[in-house]
């Protein structure tokens, strides 16, 4: 199997090539930057490699020049999306077996790769080899954090870094579905904690009378249906981290216990009257604003304070616009391994549409899109065809919602609509109004909104 390495910083037409080349039976590695490419052929030998022309920290010419300095016989292939005669000139002046121009068809791509490769190289001992396992890398567990490459994502990732290591609690704070959950469990395997469990707890699905029994545990027969010994939540932490997901749902006096026990670091079964240390490090999340919830007197200050010492913002989907097509793209992997599936990407048509969404569901409505989407394709790419009805309902209404808005005299009546369909939700209602959130906030001052 011809092992071919792509160097392209455009991640989503990179995963795509990727998967076509696999699907045509190369074994693919993918770098999205001339430091990436250095690093990989360091570490292994390769039977060709595709370049762009332009990467964010090379020159795909010099590059090319680095590369045939060090490996003469493997057969380099430019690619660029500016056609231009005198480039592709220089780039087969320079050593470049062939060059190819985007957007190109997949004919063409195999055409000249089947060519280059049957270029007849020299003695392949010249080339340093080094083994390394050919089989496509699986795709990662349910809880990888996938890297994202728009501002929000990077600042997200440099707080994460940052806090990771220390023992500090972290109250994580966004909209439901943007992978609060992921976001904590990266926490856990970057800290020092990594060996030891990571327990997530749903907040929202304990009833508040047997929230201690699952918190602290409970031994047999200390309350009606407690058959055997049990040991909670904090116990099973031991060591680790403990994820406490919709914080905001626990009631008073549950919120008075975990305070106890984050406290004093002790905790005590039901029905023992012996106190076991515990050693955790806990992570909260929440989708509602726990500040206003101490305002009204719903949730303790002194346990906010205890859960917040360092707070980390989960952006929405609508917030990070250039990583819309690489958790698609990932998400597309992971359906095609769930599914049995090959499909190679998305058309043009679906990737506008994406753009074009609102995404309330965030990651977890675009995985929930993109495996359905999966299931239902037949051909190698997904089509408009597959997608939910809902996308295109959605599209109508905005089309005739935002024309309405374009009207002054209907500017009040609009912005009324979208804080009712939002249900008050000012940051939704912005997005649904596609102004900002401060023009929202003087637009509502201007028309004596409360």
């Amino acid at each position: 199997m011809p092992k071919i390495l792509v160097i392209e910083d455009d991640i989503s037409f990179c995963k795509l090539l990727e998967r076509f080349l696999i699907k045509n039976a190369f074994d693919v590695t993918v770098a999205f930057s001339a430091a990436e490419a250095r690093s990989a052929i360091k570490n292994e030998s390769f039977d060709l490699i595709l370049t762009d022309l332009r990467l964010p920290d090379s020159d795909g010419i010099g590059l090319m020049s680095e590369i045939k300095d060090s490996f003469p016989q493997v057969p380099v292939i430019l690619m660029t999306g500016y056609s231009d005669v005198n480039t592709a000139v220089k780039a087969i002046k320079n050593g470049a077996a062939d060059y190819i121009s985007k957007p190109f068809n997949p004919d063409e791509v195999l055409l000249v790769i089947t060519n280059a490769l049957q270029t007849p190289d020299t003695e392949e001992e010249e080339v340093p080899v080094k083994q390394k396992k050919t089989a496509k890398k699986p795709v990662s567990s349910e809880n990888e954090f996938v890297k994202g490459i728009s501002a929000a994502s990077k600042k997200l990732q440099g707080h994460i870094q940052l806090v990771s290591p220390t023992d500090m609690s972290v109250l994580i704070i966004g909209e439901s579905g943007t992978g609060k959950e992921i976001i904590a469990k990266s926490i856990h395997q970057q800290s020092n904690r990594k060996n030891n469990n990571f327990i997530a707890v749903d907040c929202g699905a304990i009833p508040k009378e047997l929230a201690a029994s699952e918190f602290f545990g409970h031994l047999k027969g200390s309350f009606t249906g407690a058959i055997s010994d049990k040991m909670g939540y904090f116990e099973a932490a031991n060591g680790g981290t403990l994820f406490l997901d919709e914080i905001g749902n626990l009631s008073y006096e549950n919120q008075i216990q975990l305070l106890r026990a984050l406290q004093e670091r002790k905790i005590k079964p039901v029905g023992s009257n012996k106190e076991i240390d515990v050693d955790i490090r806990i992570i909260t999340a929440t989708n509602e604003d726990l500040r206003e919830a101490v305002k009204n007197g719903d949730f303790r200050e002194d346990l906010y304070h205890r859960i917040n010492e360092f707070s980390i913002q989960s952006p929405s989907l609508k917030d990070r616009d250039e990583d819309l097509m690489v958790f698609a793209d990932y998400f597309l992997e992971k359906a095609n391994q769930q599914l049995n599936k090959d499909i190679i990407g998305f058309s043009p048509e679906v990737v506008s549409i994406f753009q074009n969404y609102n995404w309330p569901g965030n990651l977890r409505e675009l995985q929930n899109c993109v495996k359905r989407s999966t299931l239902l394709t037949q051909g190698d790419f997904i089509e408009s065809d597959v997608l939910p009805v809902e996308f295109f309902q959605v599209q109508k209404q905005q089309q005739s919602f935002s024309g309405n808005f374009s009207l002054s005299e209907n500017e009040k009546e609009a912005i009324i609509n979208a804080l009712n369909r939002t249900q008050n939700n000012k940051s939704e209602a912005a997005k649904l109004l596609k102004i900002t959130r401060k023009t929202l906030y003087n637009k509502l001052k201007q028309y004596n909104i409360d």
